[in-house]
C-alpha cells in the first residue's frame, strides 16, 4: 500500500475480523492480541489525523544536485508511472521543484515552461509515503508564485492518469490540462536549491 493511513484502516478491519473469528473458535489469546492491534491502529489513525503536514517548496536545477539524486534514487518507482524517455528528458527541464514535508522529500515536478506561463510536465512524482494528493495540492497552490498558470501533461501513463483526474486535470486535445488558481498555500516556504 502506498498510503500509511489506508494500510492502518485495512489492518484494523482485518484485526477485527480475525478477533471475531478467534472468539468463535474460543482462541482467547488470539482474540486478545488482535484486540490490542485494533486499539493500536485506532490510536495511530487518530494521531495521523491530528498531525499537520508542513510542506516547503524548493526550486531546484534539473539533472543536478538534490534533484538529480532524487530522480536516480526513485528511478524504479518513477518508471512505474513515466517512460524511460521522461527520465532522460528530465535532465534538460527548465522548471524543477522539490516538495519537502518536515524536511523529508515528498515529491518532485520537472517540466518546461512556455512564455505564456504554461508548464509542460515531464515528471510529476510523489514519493510512496506521500501519495495522498496533499503534495500535489500544495505544489499546485504554490506554482502561480513562479509565474505558472497552467499545467499540461501529454505523456502516456495509465497509472498517472488516475492521479491527474483526482487532482482536477481535464483531458483535452493536448493531453491533460489543469488551470491553476492565482492564490497560494498558507504556512509554507519557497527556497532555492543551492546544491
Amino acid at each position: 500500500m502506498t498510503s500509511v493511513k489506508r494500510l492502518r484502516v485495512v489492518n484494523t478491519a482485518g484485526s477485527v475480523i480475525f478477533m471475531i473469528y478467534a472468539f468463535v473458535i474460543r482462541s482467547y489469546p488470539t482474540a486478545l492480541m488482535n484486540g490490542a492491534l485494533v486499539i493500536i491502529n485506532i490510536y495511530r489513525l487518530i494521531q495521523l489525523g491530528k498531525r499537520e503536514k508542513h510542506y516547503d517548496l524548493i526550486k531546484a536545477k534539473a539533472g543536478t544536485g538534490t534533484m538529480g539524486y532524487l530522480v536516480e534514487y526513485y528511478r524504479e518507482d518513477i518508471l512505474k508511472y513515466f517512460s524511460p524517455a521522461a527520465i532522460e528528458a528530465s535532465g534538460d527541464c527548465d522548471m524543477a521543484f522539490i516538495v519537502t514535508c518536515d524536511t523529508v522529500p515528498a515529491g518532485i515536478l520537472l517540466g518546461n515552461k512556455t512564455d505564456e506561463g504554461v508548464v509542460r510536465i515531464i515528471i510529476d512524482y510523489a514519493t510512496p509515503a506521500y501519495r495522498d494528493t496533499s503534495v500535489g495540492e500544495f505544489l499546485y497552490d504554490m506554482l502561480p508564485e513562479y509565474g505558472v498558470h497552467r499545467l499540461e501533461f501529454s505523456g502516456k501513463s495509465p497509472g498517472h492518469e488516475e492521479y491527474l483526474r483526482k487532482m482536477g486535470f481535464v483531458r483535452t486535445d493536448v493531453g491533460f490540462v489543469k488551470e491553476l488558481d492565482q492564490g497560494s498555500a498558507a504556512d509554507c516556504a519557497a527556497v532555492e536549491d543551492i546544491v
